[in-house]
């Protein structure tokens, strides 16, 4: 049963502190929202778990069922069972979505996949979010929508089964359709609860079919406030000021 445990984690980007200690454990089987407004570090926490080199670790712990990913990889990171689903996807012009796929599933099972299961099991994943069978030809995020950019990172989630997914706003940008799909995939990667999900958001209308059990305000670079979905209506009701204000006296 997998555990992501970050201990007083401190992290900066061109030598200004962006995380100034945070503390946060993700169970199997328990997914937890962070929240918090722009500027805040959210992003920056999850950057430096997937270990982004633009983000430097300056003191603190980021450990997968006890072991240190700090001193992995980013390749490494992956294969041992963290997920990052990006805000922002980026473009490889001249690798095909199923070659891209094909080769992560090979390089996180450590085997290669024979061809006609591989495929049989990711037009079946497609099928499930609503995508095109003639998207796998697709050369990867290549003029792709802002919707479909999201689709394909929930697609890789459900083909890598990862133990913790990371998932940054991927609520951004989408329509209400698509939310509903891109929600009822993270919900299919969760139902067996032996996965930890940890939601970067702003707003909480993905919460409304992703059911955290945990949420997380974030100012300034730390968590400032816990709670249960109830914290999420909170926000929703009366916004980020007051912990806004508790994180620039902190």
């Amino acid at each position: 049963m997998a555990t992501l445990e970050i201990r007083d984690l401190h992290v900066s980007v061109e030598d200004k502190e962006i995380l100034r200690g945070v503390d946060l454990t993700v169970k199997a089987g328990e997914t937890h929202a962070i929240m918090g407004p722009n500027g805040s570090g959210k992003s920056t926490l999850a950057y430096a778990i997937a270990g982004h080199p633009k983000y430097t670790v300056t003191s603190g712990e980021v450990l997968l069922d006890g072991e240190s990913v700090l001193d992995m990889a980013v390749d490494e990171r992956a294969r041992a069972g963290l997920f990052l689903a990006m805000q922002y996807p980026v473009e490889v012009p001249g690798v095909s979505v199923s070659n891209f796929l094909r080769t992560a599933v090979t390089a996180v099972r450590g085997e290669a996949p024979k061809l006609r299961e591989f495929s049989k099991e990711m037009r079946s994943a497609m099928a499930e979010l609503q995508i095109d069978p003639a998207f796998a030809q697709r050369n990867l995020n290549e003029g792709f929508s802002g919707g479909e950019k999201k689709r394909h990172e929930i697609l890789q989630l459900e083909m890598l089964k990862p133990k913790v997914a990371v998932l940054d706003e991927t609520d951004s940008g989408l329509d209400i359709d698509a939310l509903k799909i891109v929600s009822e995939g993270v919900n299919r990667f969760r139902s067996g609860g032996e996965t930890g999900v940890l939601l970067i958001t702003h707003y909480t209308r993905i919460l409304r079919y992703v059911k955290p059990d945990f949420v997380h305000v974030f100012a300034a670079g730390r968590v400032v406030e816990e709670g249960g979905p109830e914290l999420a209506e909170l926000l929703e009701n009366e916004g980020y000021e007051r912990f806004t204000k508790a994180g620039a006296s902190a």
